[in-house]
């Protein structure tokens, strides 16, 4: 029978949780967890910092408990620190483990569905434009003569 290998939490931290989730203490102002969990969901510090503010406001505090208890649960990022990867099919190569799996810019991503779009379209009206030529017809004739001689 088997059993499962037990962690620690210090175990646990030291891995980033298996998420790469760490404190970032060089670009963080006090202990770097919110620079770690910006980093983690790949969104600017500044977001992160205005989430936590924006708890302490209008939760009476509480994100000053949230952020003591990520201070103390989170390792700092060291170099020393192991990194949890996964594989990009995009690119076809590993990267570090993110929360989200598109890496790629908002604006990046939104010229890129465009294109595609563009494409689909361009096929469609091609599409079209055989359909409603004479062309068509023809060919419509000739496969209707086919199928009698079958």
């Amino acid at each position: 029978m088997k059993t499962q290998r037990k962690y620690s939490i210090d175990e646990r931290k030291r891995e980033g949780w298996g998420l790469n989730l760490y404190r970032n203490k060089e670009e963080g102002h006090i202990a770097g967890v919110c620079a770690g969990i910006a980093e983690h969901f790949d969104v600017d510090n500044w977001v992160v910092r205005l989430a936590f503010l924006a708890g302490f406001i209008f939760l009476n505090g509480l994100a000053v408990f949230a952020y003591v208890a990520g201070w103390v649960l989170l390792a700092d990022r060291s170099d020393e620190a192991p990194l949890a990867y996964e594989y990009d099919e995009k690119r076809h190569q590993y990267r570090p483990k993110k929360m989200f799996k598109y890496s790629d810019a908002a604006s990046d991503r939104l010229q890129s569905a465009q294109k595609r779009l563009k494409e689909a379209l361009q096929r469609v009206e091609a599409m079209e434009r055989y359909v409603t030529s004479s062309k068509f017809s023809v060919d419509q004739a000739f496969a209707d003569l086919d199928k009698k001689e079958r």
